[in-house]
């Protein structure tokens, strides 16, 4: 493997004397999502079950893990050195510099640069052109020199002017220089490709696929955390939220809409209008698609014991306890059959990558199909999960 032939180039274990690196400061961690807070851990044993094992923890490193000597740096150090530098990547504090060798060795599958005056240049040209927003999920030690990280990072791109949103998902493997206890790798493997050697055209395609228009309307919607990003589909984590709903015809119908829409329009015991969300959910709870119901989410600042009652007896207000969504993300018009070909898709997916979807599926109608052409409307389908685990 390249990796392998790369190790070689950069040092071989030779035992040295105990280093141990930290911040003389800590600050305080920020979350990074302008939506949801995100869960950062203090300790590897609250992140990540230790009687899991890496499949791929020593092939992939920069670094020769293979029969070193006893480990002489302070890696645990270095992992809550982590724990707390990561997430200043592209905030105005940044990373500590002095925490990488000045030859540090930086790939991903369409990035790589040799020193750290690179790596930096890197991490400044994203800033400016995709304002990234990082958000740390767990790390762990996964070799005597090796720290391997989970995250996510969601990017604008400021130079289009419809700004589309990119996604990436994946792992870092961090190799770590036994002789003066600093990071002297980082690779980077993303979740939706499979080719992730520098340069993978693959890499590139899925990039420049996730330029492309969706129109999402300045409304607020429910607050989720993107966990993970495939070929295929999001998993996402939601936060609780309200709706008001009634019974629909069909997935892809309107029936309902006038009367859910009328609550918010002062249709309710006090005549309170509320601000409008998206999207609109249309909700399948059984697999043929006969139980249906149409709803509408109501702004996070409303709780539903203080909300007005609705004025008509077949609306109703519930409030979603949130949890562990798979999406899939399309255009055009949501006809039946569209729907129905991606909810099977998705499914499909979802089973083949060995996750547990729950019965039914929803309908996320993000546009008012009056006013938008249907090449630029967002659509989702999405899958409730069971037991969800983000290794």
């Amino acid at each position: 493997m390249a990796t392998t032939h790369l190790s070689t180039q950069i040092f071989c274990p030779i035992p040295s004397a105990s280093v141990s690196f930290r911040r003389l400061t800590t600050t305080g961690l920020h979350s990074t999502s302008p939506s949801l807070p995100i869960t950062l851990f203090k300790t590897r044993k609250e992140a990540i079950p230790t009687n899991r094992k890496f499949k791929w923890e020593r092939k992939l490193s920069l670094v020769d893990q293979s029969s070193p000597p006893k480990p002489t740096v302070d890696v645990e150090g270095l992992v809550s050195f982590l724990y707390d530098d990561l997430p200043h990547l592209f905030d105005d504090q940044g990373i500590d510099r002095t925490a990488y060798d000045k030859q540090v060795k930086f790939r991903d599958p369409i990035t790589k640069h040799n020193t750290i005056s690179g790596y930096l240049f890197n991490i400044s040209l994203l800033k400016v052109l995709f304002r990234p927003l990082f958000q740390l999920h767990w790390l762990k030690q996964t070799g005597p020199y090796e720290i391997t990280t989970r995250w996510t990072m969601v990017m604008k791109f400021m130079l289009l002017p419809w700004k589309p949103e990119l996604v990436f998902t994946g792992t870092s493997v961090m190799g770590i220089n036994q002789k003066n206890g600093k990071f002297c790798s980082h690779v980077d493997f993303w979740d939706s490709i499979k080719n992730n050697e520098y340069f993978s055209l693959e890499g590139l395609w899925d990039v420049v696929k996730q330029l492309r228009i969706y129109k999402t309307p300045d409304l607020e919607t429910p607050r989720y955390q993107i966990l993970k990003r495939t070929a295929n589909y999001e998993v996402r984590k939601y936060t609780p939220f309200i709706v008001v709903e009634t019974k629909g015809d069909k997935l892809s119908g309107s029936t309902g809409f006038n009367a859910v829409a009328g609550y918010i329009f002062g249709k309710n015991s006090t005549m309170e209008k509320i601000p409008m969300t998206t999207p609109v959910f249309t909700q399948a709870l059984d697999p043929e698609f006969s139980d249906v119901s149409i709803q509408i989410v109501l702004p996070s600042e409303k709780d539903i014991s203080s909300l007005p009652d609705p004025s008509q007896e077949t609306v109703n207000l519930r409030k979603v306890e949130g949890g562990v969504a798979a999406a899939l993300k399309f255009s055009g018009k949501p006809t039946e059959d569209v729907v129905g070909e991606k909810e099977e898709a998705l499914r499909s997916s979802l089973i083949r990558d060995g996750l547990k979807p729950k019965m039914g599926c929803l309908l996320a109608r993000y546009n008012d199909p009056g006013q938008t052409w249907s090449f630029i409307m967002r659509n989702e389908v999405l899958i409730w999960l069971e037991d969800f685990t983000l290794d």
